[in-house]
C-alpha cells in the first residue's frame, strides 16, 4: 500500500532557535522571552547540549512569593517552587531534564508529549543532544494549512486507489476546509471503517464523512428459452 509520509518535527520547527546558557540572570532570560514573544527557552550547555528549559512558570514563583512568605503547606508541598522563587540564574530557576525531540520525530510524537508532559514548547536536538531548533504548538498546527486539493489528491493516491483498485473511478472524493467526503459503491462494505480510518490518519484533514455504500445487485434477466 503507499502509504504518506508523516510530516516530521523538522518541516516545522524554528531554527535556529534562541537559547541561554546556564549563567543567564534572571532578567536576562524575561528580556530574552518578551523580546521573542516565546513562552520558554531551552538552557544549553557551554557545548551546545541541551540541559533544561525555563519556561514562565519556572520564572513565576520569584514574583508571587516576592512580598510574602509561604505558608506551612507551601513549604512542604512546593518546595521546588520556592527555591526557584531564590533562583537568579538560568542553572538555578530551570526544569531538568529538557523534554526533546528529534528532527525526524513525527508531528504526532511531538503533540503526544507536549500534552503528556503540559508543555508549550520543545527544544529540537540531534543525536549528540545539541540544539537545532524548537517545535511549539503553533508549529504543530500548520499541517491543517494544507490545501484541500493536496488532501484528495492523497485520498484518492493512497487510500481509494489501494483499498478499492477495480472501483476507484466510482468514488468520488471532495475536500472542503479540511474534512474528506467519500461517496460512491463498493464491492466490500467492510473496508468502509477501514477506509475512515486511513484517510483521518493523513496529515491536515480536520474530519471525515464516509458515504460509501454497498453495490446495488446486479438485475437478473428472465432465463434464456430452451
Amino acid at each position: 500500500m503507499p502509504v504518506a509520509v508523516p510530516h516530521i518535527v523538522s518541516d516545522v520547527m524554528t531554527a535556529p532557535a534562541v537559547a541561554v546558557g546556564r549563567d543567564a540572570h534572571f532578567k536576562e532570560i524575561v528580556q530574552v522571552m518578551d523580546e521573542r514573544h516565546v513562552s520558554a527557552v531551552p538552557v544549553v550547555s557551554g557545548e551546545g547540549k541541551v540541559v533544561g528549559a525555563v519556561s514562565e512558570a519556572d520564572l513565576l514563583p520569584k514574583e508571587e512569593f516576592r512580598n510574602r512568605e509561604p505558608t506551612r503547606f507551601e513549604r512542604i508541598r512546593r518546595r521546588s517552587d520556592l527555591t526557584k522563587a531564590e533562583g537568579m540564574t538560568a542553572g538555578e530557576v530551570m526544569s531538568t531534564p529538557a523534554v526533546t525531540v528529534r528532527p525526524d520525530d513525527t508531528l504526532a510524537q511531538a503533540a503526544r508529549l507536549m500534552a503528556v508532559h503540559h508543555v508549550k514548547r520543545l527544544p529540537v536536538v540531534d543525536d549528540a543532544d545539541r540544539l537545532c531548533g524548537v517545535v511549539s504548538r503553533g508549529d504543530l498546527l500548520k499541517v491543517f494549512l494544507r490545501s484541500d486539493e493536496d488532501i484528495e489528491e492523497e485520498v484518492r493516491r493512497t487510500v481509494v486507489s489501494y483499498l478499492f483498485p477495480l472501483h476507484a473511478h466510482a468514488i468520488h472524493v471532495s475536500v472542503r476546509d479540511g474534512i474528506v467526503t467519500l461517496r460512491g459503491p463498493v464491492h466490500d462494505t467492510s473496508l468502509i471503517w477501514v477506509a475512515e480510518r486511513l484517510v483521518r490518519g493523513l496529515e491536515g484533514v480536520v474530519g471525515v464523512e464516509p458515504l460509501l455504500s454497498g453495490e446495488e445487485p446486479s438485475p437478473v434477466g428472465p432465463c434464456p428459452a430452451e
